[in-house]
This record gives C-alpha cells, sequence and structure tokens, in this order.
C-alpha cells in the first residue's frame, strides 16, 4: 500500500520552517500502520532536514555555518543569474539534500523526542516551495 500527496510552503525567506505537522497529516491520511515516509523537495535552493525542535539557537548556529561554507555574493562564483544568493543557495541545497525518508510506527512519524523535519530556505527572498510526500507500508 502506497500513497502520495503534495503541499506548498510559503517561506519567509531564508529561515527554517517547521513542516513536521504537514507531512504527519499526510502520514495519517494513509492509513499506513507501520512503514516508510519520504518526503522530497522539488526545489534546488532549499533544503529539507531534520534537527532540534526544542531550541532554536541550533538552527540560528546551522544559518551561521553555512553563511561561512557558502558565502553570498563570493566572487568565485560564476552563477548568479538571479543574484548574489544565487549560488550560495544551490551549493547549501547539495549539501543539506532535499529528501528524508523516516519510518513509520504506529501511524505516526517515529521521529525522536526533539526532532523536527524543517524546509530550510536558502533565498534571502520569500519563495513558494512543494513538498511531495510517500508513504508506504
Amino acid at each position: 500500500m502506497a500513497a502520495q500527496s503534495s503541499f506548498r510552503v510559503r517561506t519567509r525567506g531564508r529561515s527554517f520552517e517547521d513542516i513536521t505537522g504537514q507531512v504527519q497529516e499526510r502520514v495519517a491520511a494513509a492509513g499506513v500502520a507501520d512503514g516508510a515516509c519520504n518526503v522530497f523537495l522539488r526545489h534546488t535552493s532549499a533544503s529539507l532536514l531534520i534537527s532540534e525542535n526544542a531550541d532554536p539557537s541550533v538552527r540560528r548556529d546551522l544559518e551561521r555555518f553555512m553563511r561561512r561554507v557558502a558565502p553570498d555574493g563570493s566572487p568565485e562564483y560564476e552563477h548568479d543569474t538571479e543574484g548574489p544568493d544565487d549560488m550560495p543557495a544551490h551549493i547549501r541545497s547539495v549539501l543539506a539534500g532535499v529528501q528524508l525518508t523516516i519510518p513509520v510506527s504506529g501511524g505516526r512519524l517515529a521521529l525522536g523526542t526533539w526532532q523536527g523535519i524543517y524546509l530550510w530556505e536558502h533565498r534571502v527572498a520569500p519563495h513558494d516551495r512543494e513538498v511531495v510526500v510517500t508513504v508506504w507500508g
């Protein structure tokens, strides 16, 4: 048994958007008791990650780290078609990834106590992002 659905997220620009609840809703609707859930982001300048969901300083530290790894406007970048955050957004996406697979147990995402699913927007301006959720079991 498998089910697939998608939803859109309007980001606030470079930020973390907690999408745990939206993914869990799709898991519950799929009616799978035990199996797996794949979450896929259909974009190349944002990422998905599982991270600490209690202390927002973790996400602030991740953003500070990425600013050092992929700084906006670096003269080393050739690709800057959409501005100084264009290539850094692609680098961040490659490093952090665009898909997650999470176990489903008892009809719920089997996340740890302090884990949440986040869409990490890497562009400075707000964007509409599409997330595809596939549940099977």
